[in-house]
C-alpha cells in the first residue's frame, strides 16, 4: 500500500505553520510506535512526515536562494 499524506498543505502556510504540524505528526507518531509498533499507520504517517519537512525545507532553500539573490544583485 503506498503512503498517502495526512493533510494537504496550503500553498500559503508558513514554516511556522508547517513545523507546527510536523511536530503534532511527530509527537503522534511517538504515542502510536509505543502502542502499536508494527502497525501499517506508523508507515504512512512516517512518509507523511518526511514528506513535511521536504516541503519545509524547499521552502526554507527558496527564501534563501531569493536573499541571496537580493545579495548578489547589489
Amino acid at each position: 500500500m503506498r503512503a498517502q499524506r495526512v493533510w494537504k498543505v496550503n500553498g500559503d502556510a508558513s514554516i511556522g505553520q508547517l513545523q507546527s504540524r510536523l511536530d503534532d505528526l511527530n509527537k503522534r507518531l511517538g504515542q502510536l510506535e509505543s502502542q502499536q509498533p508494527d502497525s501499517w499507520t506508523l508507515e504512512e504517517l512516517r512518509a507523511s512526515a518526511l514528506s513535511l519537512s521536504r516541503e519545509i525545507d524547499d521552502i526554507r532553500c527558496a527564501e534563501a536562494t531569493a536573499a541571496l539573490s537580493e545579495l548578489l544583485r547589489k
